[in-house]
């Protein structure tokens, strides 16, 4: 079997590379050039553990070669971003434009597979896309919808042994696409319907919205009354039915940041918790801001010059590279904005240099600090001695104070 895929990205390019390493004959494609020489030079544009040894072994053997053009093949997955508009509408054009460029390529027999997360409705709007165009295909390919759930960080052993829910338009093609990830996947995979299968996939993403919202609500509840929310978190989650998450500046990433409107939108009577999440968890990056701005408004009084601040952490979780939607970097941003000529160190460690942020290391930027705010909880922060003497905002708990 050829499978082709439709980016690679950060669930794209692992999944290509895992299906590769179990034998699958795999293409493919990015619109991003650097990507795609990279990638056949066989270097990970991610950073991903383990990957990159993986990524070298499955283009020496020839069973990976990227592209910017999709190939003939006998299945087609779309692993693409799906990003919302200004009005947090969802946008699927990155769907759509990738489908269009396999629609010439398909025959009859072939299985087509959505994997980006999508709202309600996506698969079947694309398989009446695809069967406007090629209606001799009507009833003879198999269209189905598989959503994605890794943890950045752990891809290689979750892309094998997570279970997944497989939906297709019909059994038919839920038993084809049943049969590819059966070549690779360990865990259970569930059958359902497309529609289903979408469903299922934001509202895991919103579930976690909703919990974590909790945690960030209680955070600035504690910090009103005076009350450490790590060692109340610790202490309620004693309860033998209770698991509290942990607070922290927002919620960021392509998931769980993003998911929830593809629900609020479609359903914005009945999504009212869903939509009271998403706000508090935008609102804990402000929040944050105006923490910091005031920090170095009071320094300034207090000690007659501005303050050297260190915003510590850019990615939107621990130890990873990515930076969409992370709160950590919105938060940034807005103190770089209102407070003109400020001496603001910029730590991510993850990170070797960004378009918009001068990067500093981050023992150096700890040391020379008077502020020191913690965004995200990389491991190499908790090695930082806890100093007294410095301003330390923890929104993540690296100290836990």
């Amino acid at each position: 079997m050829k499978a082709c895929f439709m980016g690679l990205g950060y669930i794209g390019l692992p999944t290509a590379i895992i299906a590769a390493k179990h034998g699958i004959q795999v293409i493919g494609v990015d619109i991003n050039p650097v990507v795609v020489d990279m990638t056949n030079q066989g270097q990970l544009h991610i950073i991903e553990p383990g990957m990159q040894e993986i990524l070298q072994e499955v283009v020496g053997n020839g069973l990976l070669k990227a592209s910017t053009v999709p190939e003939v093949s006998d299945a087609y997955f779309i692993v693409v971003p799906t990003p919302f508009k200004g009005n947090h509408e969802p946008d699927i054009s990155f769907v759509e434009a990738a489908t269009r460029a396999i629609i010439p390529l398909l025959k009859e027999g072939d299985l087509y597979v959505i994997e980006s997360t999508s709202p309600i409705g996506t698969t079947n709007t694309m398989a009446h896309l695809i069967f406007a165009l090629r209606p001799e295909l009507k009833d003879k390919i198999y269209i189905a919808y598989c959503p994605e759930r890794v943890l950045p960080g752990n891809v290689i052993y979750e892309l094998v042994h997570n279970d997944r829910v497989i939906g297709g338009i019909d059994e038919a093609s839920t038993d084809k696409a049943i049969t590819f990830y059966n070549k690779f996947v360990q865990g259970t995979l569930h059958r359902t319907h497309c529609k289903t299968a979408e469903m299922c996939k934001l509202t895991e993403n919103s579930s976690r919205d909703v919990q974590i919202a909790f945690a960030n609500e209680l955070s600035l509840i504690c910090d009103k009354a005076g009350i450490n929310v790590w060692e109340l978190i610790s202490l309620a989650n004693k309860h033998p039915r209770v698991n509290i998450l942990q607070p922290g500046c927002g919620v960021g990433g392509h998931c769980i940041a993003v998911d929830p409107y593809f629900i609020t939108t479609d359903f914005p009577i009945e999504s009212q918790l869903i939509a009271k999440a998403r706000e508090i968890n935008n609102y804990k990056a402000f929040w944050c801001a105006e923490k910091v701005e005031n920090a170095m408004l009071r320094f300034e009084l207090e000690h007659h010059c501005r303050p050297t601040i260190a915003m510590m952490g850019l990615s939107f979780k621990p130890d990873i590279d990515d930076l969409r939607e992370a709160p950590a970097k919105y938060i940034t941003t807005k103190v770089m904005q209102s407070c003109n000529n400020a001496d603001l160190l910029i730590v991510e460690p993850n990170v070797v240099e960004h378009k918009v942020f001068k990067l500093t290391d981050y023992k150096k930027a700890y040391k020379k600090a008077d502020i020191v705010v913690f965004l995200v909880a990389h491991s190499v922060f908790k090695s930082l001695p806890y100093d007294n003497k410095k301003v330390i905002l923890d929104f993540c708990g690296v100290y836990k104070k």
